[in-house]
């Protein structure tokens, strides 16, 4: 009051400003700092007048920030959690105990504590409840833990045991530390640390997962809603594949999305590599994917036309004929050196067009070139070719034509001519694009709007269709439906639902984004899809396995099995209504020489899907190997408290009973065709493959297997999921072949293991 004295009102004015001050505390919500939140909400109870405190979660924010604020004095920025809970104790000085007629000892008290607090959040649980005792005693004649007021003693201590869920549990007791617990509760219970128990809650709480993978979800330039016209244009050249199976799966959302239609093109303009074979591959391939496209067309359709075209190009000056060697033409593309015919008049250059429509000796040796720039930036720019001669009967057209187009200059044509309005293309022809859009402009047709789209890439796979081919002619597989084929067949051969292929397309998204995929993530989609529906059987290996005689086979249900030789199984443990199967049983049954091998007499095992067995004498030759096991049912027991759960098939070699034999089976795993991830530019893929990649396992499988049909997808109870390959005629005996689906998991299903495993 003696300093304010002949100052006048606006020197108190000023004093009176300084005192508002205001408090803003932000924090990242995943990590907010509890003791500084609690201390803010103690001072915003003690603010002085006019002052304002604003504490908040900022999703922007990467660290805890405070600003200060006086309208005097600026602003102060602290940053780090003890920095930030000492200024805003500061704030209201009766949170530091610091406070008009505070006892000094109670702010040395509190730096004491808020030490001890420090030491309490580095402990573990354990350590942290040996110190409950110590506050507990230290609270027994108090509320709070220094002074008469909650401080930031108090804020540090409560914010230490809060972030421990061992901690609050006890305390919630409060058995043995009923001070402590009164205190937690009184503490807990205060306006002023709401917020920050909220906050740790917010932060604790499940995120939602992101969406996995990409997406389809990306909006079309210049579509119109029921205009959009896409199309699949594959060279049949080969089965279509994975990767081919995104782009159809892509142009047919996009269709349907737009309410428009998908066009499919055979792109056959490479004679030397088409067939009709793969032409009705296709076709099939795309029925079994569900694509709805419109009849199909072919590039050669429109021969003529494109030939037009060319001819055009070449009167317009676009357009010229070279004769040069191909080895010298790739150098001077390369090198920017432009080709002597390029400077030859028109008419020459329609003189040697007509020599490459004849097919002559010399038409043979040349090239129909845009005439663009030989120094482009982009090399794609540099004089590409248009036409080629050749002799070589088409598949369709026949021997009417000997010049036949290059894809990039017949696609923009024939895109142009069938009404497509957006061109979906992999990033690998982005620098092509540019080629794309020349031809287009030059030839004054109509624009089409390209968008790019990633190529799928799959691990320890070959998508090239000419290795592909190479690996059949080879014999390294059986042909272009080979289980280890990345091919449409292939892969559906091998077991692969068609609905998880969509998922697993849909899930790879339509992003520009490299995709370098890994087949486990395909089979682990297969498995949710197959699972629920699987039918499950039972199976032995053939060449090891031991018998049990149950020697109370025939006393009565439900203990035993009253000597009955069938019995109802459901063929899906968890879905009756798939129906059930008749299971043979009997006083002999047939179990993995590896499952014997585990038990001990007198103990109780799980025949699944019948019950419980306690063995009770286990025989064994001069080297310790098992022979026999005898065994009790007790179909009462819980199947819950035995340790084993075993396969298990009748014995039937009296031969009485057609219907009780066993099923020859053959059950092939498949490992991948190559050793490496990914082959990298100038790897020999030859240099790769892998030695042996099929394996076969001879199993004995119950009678219930003769139902199962040709495509059919099972499980082979603790083998693994199967898909039939290779049936039974009905009334015949034979070998049925399963292939083995994997699930995307490393390890196998049980100990019944797996040779691609054993062999990894």
């Amino acid at each position: 009051e003696e300093g304010l004295k002949g100052r006048g009102d606006g020197a108190q004015e000023s004093c009176t400003a300084s005192m508002k001050l205001s408090l803003s505390l932000r924090f990242p919500p995943a990590n907010p700092p509890i003791a500084a939140i609690a201390a803010a909400g103690l001072a915003a109870l003690e603010k002085p007048t006019g002052s304002t405190v604003l504490v908040r979660p900022d999703g922007k924010a990467k660290e805890s920030v405070l600003v200060l604020t006086s309208p005097t004095q600026g602003s102060l920025v602290v940053k780090g959690a003890e920095a930030i809970e000492r200024c805003v104790s500061r704030f209201a000085p009766g949170v530091y105990g610091s406070g008009d007629g505070e006892d000094p000892m109670v702010g040395c008290q509190i730096e004491r504590m808020v030490v001890f607090a420090q030491e309490l959040s580095q402990m573990d649980e354990k350590a942290k409840m040996a110190q409950f005792s110590v506050l507990n005693d230290h609270l027994a004649c108090r509320s709070t833990l220094c002074g008469y007021d909650l401080t930031l003693a108090d804020c540090k201590v409560w914010a230490a045991l809060l972030a421990d869920a061992g901690c609050v549990k006890r305390l919630s007791k409060g058995s043995g530390v009923i001070h402590l617990k009164r205190w937690w509760d009184y503490v807990s219970s205060c306006s002023a640390f709401a917020q920050a128990k909220r906050a740790l809650e917010a932060s604790q709480r499940k995120k939602p997962a992101p969406k996995k993978g990409g997406s389809f979800d990306i909006p079309l330039e210049g579509a119109e809603m029921g205009k959009v016209v896409t199309r699949f244009p594959p060279e049949p050249s080969g089965y279509l594949h994975i990767g081919h199976a995104k782009a159809a799966l892509l142009n047919d959302y996009f269709a349907r999305t737009w309410k428009g239609k998908c066009l499919l093109r055979f792109d056959d303009t490479n004679p030397e590599k088409e067939s009709q074979e793969f032409v009705d591959n296709i076709m099939s391939d795309l029925k079994t994917l569900g694509i709805k496209h419109t009849p199909p067309t072919t590039t050669s359709d429109h021969f003529g036309v494109i030939a037009e075209k060319a001819e055009e190009m070449i009167k317009k000056g676009f357009a010229y004929v070279d004769d040069t060697p191909v080895e010298l033409m790739r150098e001077q593309r390369m090198n920017g050196i432009e080709s002597a015919s390029r400077k030859m008049s028109i008419d020459e250059h329609l003189r040697r067009w007509g020599e490459m429509k004849k097919g002559s000796e010399y038409g043979l040796k040349c090239v129909l070139r845009a005439k663009i720039s030989m120094t482009h930036v982009n090399k794609c720019m540099r004089d590409p070719a248009m036409y080629r001669c050749k002799i070589q009967t088409h598949h369709k057209t026949g021997d009417k034509y000997k010049v036949y187009p290059t894809y990039d200059f017949a696609c923009p044509i024939v895109d142009s001519i069938e009404g497509v309005t957006h061109a979906l293309r992999t990033v690998e022809y982005k620098d092509r694009d540019q080629q794309y859009n020349w031809f287009i402009e030059k030839l004054g047709i109509r624009p089409v709007h390209i968008w790019s789209y990633s190529r799928l890439n799959m691990r320890y796979t070959v998508l090239s269709k000419r290795k592909l081919k190479a690996f059949v002619q080879e014999g390294t597989v059986e042909g272009w439906n080979d289980p280890r084929f990345p091919t449409v067949q292939g892969v559906i051969r091998r077991g692969l639902r068609v609905d998880a292929l969509r998922e697993f397309i849909l899930e790879v998204g339509a992003s520009v984004n490299d995709n370098m995929m890994s087949w486990d993530k395909v089979w682990a989609i297969n498995k949710k899809k197959i699972d629920p529906v699987a039918h499950r059987f039972l199976a032995i290996t053939r060449d090891s396995k031991v018998m049990m005689t149950i020697t109370n086979f025939t006393e009565p249900a439900p203990v035993s099995a009253a000597g009955a030789t069938t019995m109802d199984v459901q063929l899906h443990p968890k879905n009756k209504g798939i129906g059930m199967k008749k299971t043979a049983i009997g006083d002999k049954i047939w179990l993995e020489a590896e499952d014997a091998s585990l038990f001990t007499e007198g103990e109780e095992v799980t025949l699944m899907r019948w019950g419980n067995c306690r063995i009770t004498k286990i025989t064994k030759d001069s080297e310790g190997k098992i022979t026999e096991l005898k065994g009790a049912l007790n179909l009462m027991g819980d199947v819950k408290k035995t340790k084993y759960k075993v396969t298990w098939i009748a014995d039937a070699a009296d031969g009485s009973d057609a219907k009780r034999q066993p099923v020859s089976v053959t059950c092939v795993e498949f490992d991948h065709l190559i050793t490496k991830p990914k082959l990298e530019d100038g790897d020999d893929y030859k240099n790769f493959v892998t030695g042996c990649s099929r394996f076969e396992t001879h199993v004995q499988g119950e009678p219930a297997l003769r139902n199962v049909r040709p495509g059919q997808l099972i499980q082979l109870e603790r083998r693994g999921y199967f898909r039939c390959d290779k049936a039974l005629e009905p009334g015949t005996d034979g070998t049925i072949v399963l292939f083995n689906i994997p699930t995307g998991k490393k390890k196998s299903m049980s100990s019944v293991g797996s040779k691609v495993a054993m062999k990894r």
